[in-house]
This record gives C-alpha cells, sequence and structure tokens, in this order.
C-alpha cells in the first residue's frame, strides 16, 4: 500500500527574541479593538501540509490540504509541474484550504501556502510531491440510474471492472449518503461485487447520494480507480407485492394499503418457484422467455421458447413476473409454470404500469427451495446480523 507521509511537514516559526520574561510572566495578549487586551493568546503561526514535502506515490485522488494553528489561511496555490494550477478552497473559519480537483498520474505538485498568525505576523510553508503511477487502472458502475425513483427494497450495487485486489480500500472510497440518515452496511459477493443495503426497507422520501469515488484512489498492488461515479436516488411508494403459491393469488399493498389481489399461476411440481423475498430488477415490454437460460435446450423434453408481451425481472436465474395469456384458465386454480409467476395480461400490464425497479416480491406457498441471497437482488434474502458478518 502507498503512503502518503501523513504526518505532513510542519512549520512552527517563533517569536523574535529581543528580551527575557521574568520568572512566572504571563504570555502577551494581542490589543483589543477597545484598547485593552483580548483573550487571544499572541502566537505565531503553524501550518500543516499534506502530502510532506518529498512524499511519493501520492493518490492522485486524495485532497492536498493545509491546516492552520494559531492564525487564518492565506493565500494557498498548488502548482503542477507544467504550470497548471490546481483550484482549491479555503475553509470559511480560516482554519485550512482544500483542493476541489482530482491530480494526475505521475506527476510533480508543489503547494505554497500563507498564514497570518495571531502575532499579526505572515508564515510561509511549501511541500513538493509526485503522485503515483498506475500500474492498472479499473472501472466501476452503480446499479442505481442518477434521477431514478426506485422502491425500498432497492439494494446500492457497485460493480469492477475486475477483481479487486484490496477490498478494504476499495470499500474506503465507496460512500452512500442518505436523507434522513439510514443504516445500512456494505457486503462483498466475489472479487467484483460489492453492495450497500440498509438495515430494514428504505423509508419513502428518502433522498440517496450513492458515490464511487474511485479515481485516484489505490485499490492495490498497483491498481487505481480510472474514473468517478455517482447517483442521487429517491424511495418512492412502498410496494410490496405478496404471492402465494398454496391460494394461486397474489395481494398487492401500497404504503401499506391493499390495493388489489390478482390470481396467479406458479412453478409446477417439478419446477416449484424459490421461497422467499425478491426484488424487481428489470422491465420489459416485449421478451423472450427461454429455457436455455437455466440449462434446458429449446428443442429438449420440457424446453421452451415463448414471447411474452410483459415480464419483469426478478432473479438473475430467470424467475419473472409475466403476461400468461396460455394460462389463464390454471391462473388462480393451479400451479403450471416453469417457475416464474404467471398473470393475465391485463394484471401483468397493471403491476408493471404500478411497480419500479426496487420493490418487493415475496413468495410464499410454492413448495419451492429457499431463494438464494445471491440470485440477483436478493439481498433481503440474508438476515441482518448475516449481512453485516
Amino acid at each position: 500500500m502507498r503512503v502518503w507521509g501523513v504526518a505532513g511537514l510542519i512549520l512552527a516559526v517563533g517569536l523574535v527574541a529581543g528580551c527575557t520574561s521574568a520568572p512566572g510572566a504571563e504570555t502577551p495578549k494581542a490589543p483589543s479593538p477597545g484598547g485593552g487586551t483580548s483573550s487571544v493568546e499572541v502566537k505565531p503561526a503553524s501550518l500543516a501540509l499534506v502530502p510532506a514535502a518529498g512524499a511519493a506515490d501520492v493518490e492522485p485522488g486524495l485532497p492536498v490540504s493545509v491546516a492552520v494553528k494559531d492564525g487564518k489561511v492565506g493565500e494557498v496555490t498548488l502548482t503542477g509541474a507544467d504550470g497548471k494550477q490546481v483550484q482549491g478552497k479555503a475553509k470559511e473559519d480560516g482554519s485550512g484550504w482544500e483542493s476541489a480537483e482530482p491530480l494526475g498520474y505521475g506527476k510533480s505538485y508543489t503547494v505554497n501556502a500563507t498564514a497570518t498568525g495571531t502575532d499579526g505576523k505572515p508564515q510561509t510553508a511549501t511541500s513538493t510531491f509526485t503522485t503515483a503511477k498506475a500500474a492498472r487502472q479499473m472501472t466501476v458502475s452503480i446499479n442505481a440510474t442518477d434521477g431514478e425513483t426506485v422502491g425500498v427494497g432497492m439494494p446500492l450495487i457497485f460493480t469492477f471492472g475486475g477483481k479487486v485486489p484490496d477490498k478494504a480500500l476499495a470499500e474506503k472510497a465507496l460512500k452512500v449518503t442518505a436523507e434522513p440518515a439510514t443504516e445500512g452496511a456494505f457486503k462483498w459477493f466475489g472479487d467484483q461485487t460489492v453492495i450497500w443495503r440498509p438495515k430494514e426497507y428504505w423509508k419513502s422520501g428518502t433522498k440517496v447520494t450513492v458515490d464511487a469515488a474511485v479515481y485516484g484512489r489505490h485499490l492495490g498492488n498497483g491498481t487505481y480507480g480510472k474514473e468517478d461515479r455517482t447517483s442521487h436516488i429517491t424511495i418512492g411508494d412502498k410496494l410490496i407485492a405478496e404471492a402465494d403459491g398454496s391460494t394461486f393469488q397474489m395481494k398487492v399493498s401500497v404504503n401499506d394499503a391493499e390495493v388489489k389481489t390478482v390470481p396467479i399461476s406458479m412453478g409446477k411440481p417439478g419446477h416449484n418457484t424459490p421461497l422467499g423475498t425478491y426484488t424487481v430488477m428489470s422491465e420489459h415490454n416485449g421478451y423472450t422467455m427461454d429455457s436455455g437460460t437455466y440449462g434446458v435446450p429449446e428443442d429438449s423434453p420440457g424446453g421452451y421458447r415463448t414471447f411474452v408481451q410483459t415480464a419483469v425481472r426478478l432473479s438473475n436465474s430467470g424467475i419473472f413476473y409475466h403476461s400468461a395469456p396460455w394460462s389463464v384458465g390454471q391462473q388462480g386454480k393451479r400451479n403450471v409454470s416453469h417457475g416464474c409467476l404467471n398473470l393475465s395480461p391485463a394484471n401483468a400490464k397493471w403491476l408493471m404500469d404500478l411497480t419500479k425497479r426496487g420493490d418487493i416480491v415475496t413468495v410464499t406457498g410454492s413448495g419451492g427451495k429457499p431463494l438464494e441471497p445471491t440470485d440477483g437482488w436478493s439481498v433481503w434474502q440474508l438476515p441482518w446480523d448475516q449481512w453485516k458478518s
């Protein structure tokens, strides 16, 4: 892991002694506007610069900072070897400065900073450092689309463009901010995907900012992030669709009020629909259902390839709720599908018009095995204590 030189560069210039104070004499006080003395001790400014002078392999994605003690920050410049200046901003209270733009890979930079102490005298500090050269740059994607309104079960999925060498370092570059504040945690699934989910379903109306600030951040073994990703989403109405394979009905509620119950048909014996909590992943107007996606060729016994007008994906393994005009006579009476939730064309369209990504669909009474937590966005299959472990 590359190191910044965390201690920074500290410059403290003492007062020039013109005479010696008698034993027990108090520290001089700064004159007050009224002519007396204020409670502020007269001290020279002390500046701390990060990265420190001579630091190498600095992460280009981390900010350059100036911290001031016993004074106020003045002019600060951060300049590359090519003479181009990097923009930054002083803190409102004058206690420091921080860069506002990312740095380049394998570049040299110099920061010059000034500050005025409570003694009224200016001080200066300088640091020249070099940034790291990336052996490899890696992308990251987010499943949340900027500006999207999603359901209360929406997981936030970060998918890297390759195996992440150091997951702890990668996780430090990812951030989820919610208003109101929402408890949640990350969990890795394999070497490329990490998911953040709240402890409980999101509260409707929550505003969420998803930041993958990976550019210039070290991910281990010389691998660095290629570019940042950010999405702002809103949590919409709480929609829960409860499908019961024993009654062949699906009850749909919005904000805990039942809206409608529709007849359905689930997976027949041998193709029982997995039990558990699904999350809506995607919606399709026109979709070809293909048994080959779960290993059964179209031309083999039990194989099929069927076009449907309305289809909503609930898992990676091929579980959808979809329009099924061929099974309308069995819907509400018995389970005849290959695992999907069959609805009439009218009911399927009505439900798809109502649902959105992140909405919850639960399956009970199907006689199937439990849904795998890694099958699609089925993050709610894991209890919270297991999610955090």
